[in-house]
């Protein structure tokens, strides 16, 4: 039916050609077999195929000749005017270097000797951003098409781009990410501007929307909360969280009223997530509620000498608990009492217990014994409070020392033996005291453990992390492993080390004999390996000095296509 209903349709519509052009395509779409071309089209004298072919090509100039002009379409508006200085020459033509490295494939799994670009390329807009300048008109493209693939790249690609950027973004819908909470994206009004913040507030998306908040927020706090405020009762509940979840950044004791009522909400989740926030302010009211209830459950052993702690967990969950955020069903394999244990001790103010444990230091408290089991408990409370309420003396108190074992066990020390909980710890202290503990962590255990504890580290690394993370390295290279077993930590090195680290780690270039037992051509992979991170580290050197250096601008005549910007000299 379906084919019987097909050939009418073809044959009413080959019927229907009235047209010279219509002939000739009839029979070009039915073969010259089935539908001979008009002779008063194609002259007759040639074969059918050749014969139609002609009348096409005459037909076609024919058609092209009669075309009318259009009306011309508006232009677009003139890019803004970008005020930055432009990039010097020889930047320039890196980022053109990176841009196109970011597009070329990969060659396969093996990395050989030769620099990732496409790694650099972070470090590179880091680098240009933090000199001022502006992206070359040319560039725009590329970068918005990286940004677009990469959303790691998004902040400070668009504050590279900067308004020619928007102004591009606005132009292809490709880009639109771009105009979603962008600094000074056209599709975000000026916390001054209530009619048009207002406007968008009731009628953007919820990105839109909490783009809006955060940027209100960042430039007139009061303001955002009173736009929460107006729609707060009659938010979905998943959006209320994601709304009161924004108020972390620039948290203040300004927000406590709001965050108290927000304790009240419906939604167990929002009411959780007030409380966490209202944990983070030791001197809120919520606070002082949950030190008090804390403080019932720890004190010192008076039958012992004052020497150990002692535990009492919550025998109940009562209502006003639960009003303050305590969740009283405890997750699967977690007992109902040190659930609520844990809960009360993180939401209090660590200033609680020195005064609570007879006037000892951070310390002093976290080397306490604590009778019957409960110091994993305890610790583990105290560690998510030092986290949450971003105090380093706990923190540096709760690492306890780089030389416990990570496996944690008796003998370890006090404090916690968790690598993400030392990682959250470690990010808490002052760069220098980080990178300190860091590097003699390595010292004392090698590399195996320290992925995660890198990734808190200052780039470039500190002195003392670059020598342990090279050293440990050339530990393992000499104890005969194969560098792949520590992948993670060399692109870590490529893209954090000091690039004045580069002459010093000439000497591993070079490839070592292999002792008898050693792993087949490790050695090959490991100066392969060390090759790379040199010439890495050399590049970066080179692209930190051609953004710092003098240079003639590049790229500026490029720019013109963009239009010449409204007001530019």
């Amino acid at each position: 039916m379906t084919s019987t209903t097909s050939t009418n349709a073809t044959s009413t519509s080959t019927n229907d050609a009235t047209t010279p052009w219509e002939k000739l395509v009839v029979s070009a779409l039915l073969g010259t077999d089935r539908r001979t071309p008009p002779t008063d089209l194609t002259g007759g004298g040639k074969d059918a195929p050749v014969a139609l072919l002609d009348a096409a090509a005459l037909h076609t100039v024919r058609r092209r000749a009669g075309l009318l002009p259009a009306r011309a379409g508006h232009r677009p508006e003139a890019a803004p005017h970008d005020g930055r200085r432009p990039l010097p020459e020889a930047a320039g033509r890196r980022l053109a270097l990176l841009l196109a490295d970011r597009s070329a494939p990969s060659g396969g799994g093996r990395r050989g000797a030769a620099p990732d670009l496409g790694e650099l390329l972070p470090q590179w807009l880091a680098a240009a951003n933090q000199q001022g300048y502006r992206a070359p008109a040319a560039a725009l493209p590329a970068l918005l098409d990286a940004a677009r693939a990469r959303t790691d790249l998004r902040p400070q690609t668009l504050m590279f781009t900067g308004p020619r950027g928007l102004w591009l973004a606005g132009l292809n819908p490709e880009w639109k990410f771009a105009l979603r909470g962008a600094p000074g994206s056209s599709a975000l009004p000026r916390a001054r501007d209530a009619e048009a913040v207002g406007r968008l507030w009731e009628e953007g998306l919820f990105a839109e929307r909490i783009a809006l908040l955060s940027a209100v927020r960042a430039e007139d706090p009061e303001t955002a909360r009173a736009l929460l405020a107006t729609t707060w009762g009659t938010e979905r509940a998943e959006d209320r969280l994601m709304f009161l979840d924004s108020l972390r950044t620039g948290l203040s004791a300004a927000d406590e009223p709001f965050l108290e009522q927000a304790l009240s909400d419906r939604s167990r989740n929002v009411r959780s997530t007030a409380a966490e926030l209202l944990s983070a302010l030791p001197g809120s009211a919520f606070a002082q509620r949950m030190a008090a209830r804390a403080a019932t459950c720890v004190s010192m052993d008076r039958t012992g000498g004052g020497q150990v702690v002692v535990v009492e967990a919550p025998h109940e969950c009562d209502t006003d608990m639960q009003r303050d955020g305590v969740l009283p069903a405890p997750p699967t394999g977690r007992g109902e009492r040190s659930w609520w244990l844990g809960q009360l001790v993180e939401a209090a103010p660590l200033g609680t217990w020195p005064a609570r444990l007879g006037g000892r230091t951070p310390e002093e408290i976290v080397a306490l014994p604590v009778l019957d089991e409960w110091a994993d408990e305890l610790h583990a409370a105290w560690c998510r409070a030092a986290v949450r309420q971003r105090d380093a003396r706990w923190s540096a108190a709760l690492l306890g020392p780089p030389s416990a074992s990570p496996a944690g066990g008796p003998g370890t020390g006090p404090g916690t033996s968790s690598l993400a909980e030392r990682a959250q710890l470690l990010a808490t202290l002052p760069a220098a005291e980080r990178s300190a503990w860091i590097a003699s962590f390595i010292s004392a255990h090698g590399l195996s453990e320290a992925f995660q504890l890198l990734g808190v580290c200052a780039v470039p690394w500190a002195e003392p992390v670059g020598r342990a993370v090279v050293d440990a390295l050339d530990i393992a290279r000499d104890a005969g492993s194969y560098p792949w077993s520590f992948s993670g930590v060399m692109g870590l090195a490529e893209r954090c080390l000091d690039p004045a680290e580069a002459a010093r780690l000439e000497l591993l270039t070079a490839t070592p004999d292999e002792p008898e037992g050693a792993s087949p051509g490790a050695g090959g992979y490991w100066s392969e390996a060390f090759q790379r991170l040199v010439s890495t580290l050399r590049l970066r050197a080179a692209m930190l000095a051609e953004l710092t250096g003098p240079g003639t601008p590049y790229g500026e005549r490029r720019g013109e296509p963009l239009g010449a910007p409204s007001g530019a000299p």
